[in-house]
């Protein structure tokens, strides 16, 4: 079968995703989350779940029919055989798309490209994949658009999309610049991919060709709908989801299957979701508050991405930066913009730090590939913290 390789083994994320739902289950039965409130967060978290299952559908389906093989096998020609060239192409394709679109587009749509990409040309899948992951997380400051954490700091700070932009372009470049040399470094030097050169693949020519126009119109118009159309996430999924199903109900049925729906995923946000709002309630804003601090100078700006940094990992970045924002005073926007580094550049060392990282673990296991999770948390805790000193330093130095 073209596209995804389904694995049936056990993988240490789903024993993560059964323990964050037994630990919500668990504030809910114990009463440190009220009932009322379990059912309210579910129902905020709605969307989200709708979102979640079916751009998860809308990804599968594309990959089987063939979408993501003709794009792996076009950015494989055009770096024709050099691997610094395809190293720069994938970074590049990455970081656009995060800037542009939004990290959780980038994990679901660009991380089966980067996987393709390796099975096509035959090369290690681990560097392809953590550039997509890493540059989701660390390339999603530059516009509002880019990060749900971002249009909550622009709210709050009353800024345009321009003004935005404007003070968050040196942080940008900062972190995609050391992103971009650690993955060199940890992943895509010659020591670690072991040969100098890679044979480009001849044009790959998709077996079912309206199959893949579908496909491939329905993830086009999922991406201009969220860009441009301004239509919430979850009415752009489900609607190009529904389409696809139907031109595969039609041509190629037996795809059809309960598997492609993420189970652990919706398991993971279900239970994340309820742990955080038990964690909030035993004091995650005293916390906050504790480690940012009030120090306006560059002391305070450290201290507030290192919160962000730290709290993101240990819950999720969404509410760590919520929490921290309730201890930032009104007007203090450096601080509350090096709080949105820890949280967007600093959330990449756990697999639940981001949404986008989720989807990229669910993106990997559905593809069959394995990164090792010590890999993940030794090389993304070098990138948090260096990529969080430099894109500090960045936000300071042009403040």
């Amino acid at each position: 079968m073209p596209g995804v390789n389904l694995p049936h083994r056990a993988h240490p994320l789903d024993l993560v995703a059964v323990g964050l739902l037994v630990a919500g289950l668990v504030s809910v039965a114990v009463g440190l989350v009220p009932g009322g409130v379990a059912i309210d967060v579910v129902g905020r978290i709605a969307p989200l779940l709708a979102f979640l299952a079916t751009v998860i559908v809308l990804a599968e389906l594309t990959a089987q029919a063939e979408v993501f093989d003709v794009l792996a096998v076009g950015v494989a020609r055009l770096g024709a055989g050099s691997y610094p060239a395809l190293f720069v192409l994938c970074g590049g394709f990455a970081t656009i798309t995060t800037v542009t679109l939004n990290l959780d587009t980038t994990a679901v749509l660009l991380t089966p490209v980067m996987l393709t990409l390796a099975r096509r040309v035959g090369i290690a899948a681990v560097p392809l994949a953590m550039t997509t992951v890493w540059l989701a997380n660390t390339a999603s400051l530059l516009l509002p658009v880019s990060n749900l954490t971002n249009l909550l700091a622009m709210d709050r700070l009353g800024m345009s999309t321009v003004s935005f932009a404007g003070r968050m372009w040196a942080p940008q470049l900062a972190s995609v610049a050391v992103t971009m040399a650690l993955l060199w470094a940890f992943f895509w030097r010659r020591g670690r991919r072991g040969v100098d050169r890679y044979v480009p693949p001849l044009r790959h020519v998709p077996v079912d060709r309206p199959l893949f126009l579908a496909a491939a119109a329905a993830s086009l118009t999922f991406v201009v709908a969220i860009l441009l159309a301004e239509v919430e996430l979850w009415v752009a999924s489900a609607l190009c989801a529904v389409v696809l199903v139907v031109a595969f109900a039609v041509r190629r049925p037996d795809a059809l299957r309960p598997r492609l729906l993420p189970w652990r995923l919706l398991v993971s946000v279900t239970g994340l979701f309820l742990v955080m709002e038990g964690v909030s309630r035993l004091g995650l804003s005293a916390l906050m508050q504790a480690l940012i601090g009030t120090d306006p100078g560059l002391v305070g700006l450290a201290r507030a991405t290192g919160a962000g940094l730290l709290s993101s990992n240990l819950v999720n970045n969404l509410p760590a930066y919520l929490a921290g924002e309730s201890v930032i005073a009104y007007g203090d926007t450096d601080r509350l913009l090096a709080l949105l580094i820890g949280t967007n550049v600093g959330a990449i060392v756990t697999p639940w730090a981001s949404l986008a990282t989720l989807l990229w673990f669910e993106r990997c296991h559905a593809y069959g590939v394995r990164v090792p999770v010590t890999t993940f948390v030794v090389t993304g805790a070098g990138l948090a913290v260096v990529g969080c000193l430099a894109t500090v330093a960045a936000l300071a130095g042009t403040g």
